[in-house]
């Protein structure tokens, strides 16, 4: 049986679940934020319950530095996921992500996977999403469609070139991706979000984003999901020995995710930063924080969380050790956390020294 465009791209999303649930995707890379550390105080000087983690972003105002990432919706059954995700973000007051929209815009029908995360909770901060690839071809005109399908807030273009490299049926042209996103600055009816999806944006990408317009950007860096990985399985699964092959051999590109977020930093102190990729622990978070980000993302932990039924469990648990933390190192508010001392050691610190980049 020959399958339809969009009944291809709905196979290929479960496809993407069942491996990031159930196969060893991560690395071989790590965040480095092992090379971070933050000095804290053994006896607090604040109680947690007093600590302020509100945070604002894209004209509101979430109640933690803190959003769900893009993974999902798109085929049948995952408007279950979206809707559970949307839930728990709307009561604990955190951000939300969709995955790529490209299904809704080849099946309407396959819209109310998607949608499903609005209707939940109208007052939810909530990201659409659009493969660069996707931009390229159907054109800026198609972001309208995408902010009317689920009325979100933001759009995220996600550039996901290596991931494309390693898929059996992967796209090409990314050199028109700069172009694309440029007009779609300038057009879309709600602000764009550059986002990487594992491998990390460096300082001179930042800056060309920074110079057309972009002022929000999610790094997305290397040590979490590693997407040549997950396409790895699925090339083997189809028994595709070259994508197989490919992939195994650019596993390791990536600009490590607490590399990423101070590159990104340095350009601008405009720039609204998405620390994300690898974030495992509320101390990850807050390392991230320190670097240079404004708020964090999940994507795995979250996902495997639903799986386990325990996703309220774990993001509950994960913001009030983000809080415990934050009130050892004296900091009352999510905007003082720069203002805490911060010891870099190791190879981040020989990345940034041969940078130039500086921990401000």
């Amino acid at each position: 049986m020959v399958l339809g465009e969009a009944e291809r791209t709905s196979r290929r999303k479960i496809e993407h679940i069942e491996i990031v649930l159930n196969k060893p995707v991560e690395g071989p890379q790590t965040t480095w934020f092992e090379y971070v550390f933050l000095p804290t105080r053994a006896l607090p000087k604040v109680d947690p319950e007093k600590i302020s983690t509100a945070v604002n972003f894209l004209g509101k105002t979430m109640g933690a530095p803190l959003i769900i990432e893009a993974m999902t919706g798109g085929a049948p059954g995952t408007e279950l996921i979206n809707r559970s995700l949307a839930e728990v973000a709307c009561q604990l007051d955190i951000g939300m992500g969709l995955g790529s929209q490209r299904a809704a815009l080849e099946s309407r029908e396959l819209a109310h996977t998607y949608r499903v995360a609005r209707d939940v909770c109208p007052d939810l901060v909530l990201l659409g999403n659009i493969g660069i690839a996707e931009l390229i071809k159907y054109g800026v005109s198609v972001l309208e469609s995408l902010t009317s399908i689920v009325e979100v807030d933001g759009i995220a273009v996600h550039l996901n070139y290596f991931q494309e490299v390693v898929q059996p049926e992967g796209a090409l042209g990314f050199s028109r991706g700069l172009e694309a996103i440029s007009k779609a600055v300038d057009v879309s009816p709600v602000p764009i979000i550059v986002k990487e999806v594992g491998f990390g944006i460096s300082k001179e990408f930042a800056e060309e984003l920074y110079s057309i317009g972009v002022k929000y950007v999610d790094i997305a860096g290397a040590g979490g999901t590693n997407w040549a990985l997950v396409e790895l399985y699925r090339a083997a699964s189809a028994g595709n020995i070259i994508k197989q092959n490919i992939a195994d051999g650019i596993k390791e590109v990536g600009i490590p995710t607490a590399a990423s977020i101070a590159e990104v930093r340095n350009v601008s102190d405009e720039l609204f930063i998405i620390g994300s990729g690898g974030i495992r622990t509320p101390y990850d978070a807050v390392k991230a924080l320190r670097l240079g980000a404004n708020i964090v993302g999940m994507a795995r932990p979250v996902l495997l969380a639903y799986s386990r039924n325990t996703l309220r469990e774990f993001l509950e648990a994960f913001i009030l050790g983000f809080k415990a933390i934050l009130a050892s190192l004296g900091v009352i508010t999510v905007s003082d956390i720069v203002k805490s001392p911060v010891v870099v050691v190791g190879l981040l610190k020989e990345w940034l020294d041969l940078r130039g980049i500086k921990i401000h």
